[in-house]
């Protein structure tokens, strides 16, 4: 590729990087600003002084609800890994009566909206005395998450060649052996991409986490959304609180994002 086809690519990037980090840049400056700095007219102007009492009443005032989320999305994210990869392995190599209709109706449940059942969700976690707590919320977000996990599980499983299954299979290994000696080794990256996915689609939910849980058992979201006050928002506050809630994520994808997209090339999300 010529120097000057290589500017064309990169200046889109670049201009692409730069749109999507403003809002970083802005929750950042205003993090490290006194109340009295904050206003709409020098959003965009560095802090005079930096306060870096802010982060740390932020995270005076969110650290209990860190540790609810962490304890609700780590292992969300582990068990909706686990089960879409048994599935996916199932409907890609195990073929039985119903499979063309099962797989269906397990991708189904992605076009189904948090709204929709946000009713019968409550209902069906009082019956089972799940509401309020993690339990609840954790359950919720697994069920959601089978089955965009399946879906990714099933399209990598089924690149891989059937003649090493066949060979298992001759070294006497049964459905289960094969799993855990053979596909479960193979599936790394899928499972980083999975696992990826899934952390970070419970960690930044607040629909089902205001509905689910109480006061005591609020994740991140919901106790950032609390922070603010009833009559002035303190900005400076509120930008640090989220700057704190959206780190975890921030840490994953640029210590992981080289195997996120490995993943998604080798075929996990084709």
């Amino acid at each position: 590729m010529s120097r000057k086809h290589r500017y064309g690519f990169y200046i889109p990037l670049l201009a692409g990087a730069v749109f999507y980090l403003l809002p970083v840049y802005v929750m950042l400056v205003t993090g490290f600003k006194g109340f009295e700095e904050v206003s709409l007219k020098t959003m965009w102007d560095l802090p005079t002084t930096l306060h870096v009492d802010n982060f740390v009443e932020a995270f005076n005032k969110l650290s209990p609800y860190l540790m609810n989320s962490l304890n609700m999305v780590l292992p969300t994210a582990v068990i909706a890994a686990v089960l879409g990869s048994l599935n996916g392995y199932v409907l890609a190599k195990w073929k039985f009566k119903g499979a063309d209709i099962i797989f269906p109706l397990i991708l189904f449940g992605i076009f189904i909206p948090y709204q929709s059942v946000l009713i019968p969700l409550v209902e069906l976690m009082r019956s089972i005395n799940l509401y309020g707590g993690l339990p609840g919320l954790m359950l919720a977000h697994v069920i959601y998450g089978i089955p965009i996990t399946t879906l990714t599980f099933r399209n990598y499983y089924a690149t891989i060649p059937k003649d090493i299954l066949e060979a298992a299979k001759m070294d006497g290994a049964g459905i289960l052996g094969i799993y855990w000696y053979i596909m479960r080794p193979l599936s790394v990256t899928t499972f980083v991409v999975v696992l990826i996915w899934q952390f970070t689609q419970a960690w930044n939910d607040f629909l089902f986490a205001v509905v689910l849980t109480n006061p005591a058992n609020w994740p991140i979201t919901v106790a950032l959304n609390n922070i603010a006050g009833s009559q002035v928002i303190a900005w400076n506050l509120q930008m640090a609180g989220s700057l704190l809630a959206a780190l975890p994520t921030l840490i994953i994808y640029i210590f992981l994002g080289q195997y996120f997209v490995r993943g998604m090339m080798a075929g996990a999300l084709k």
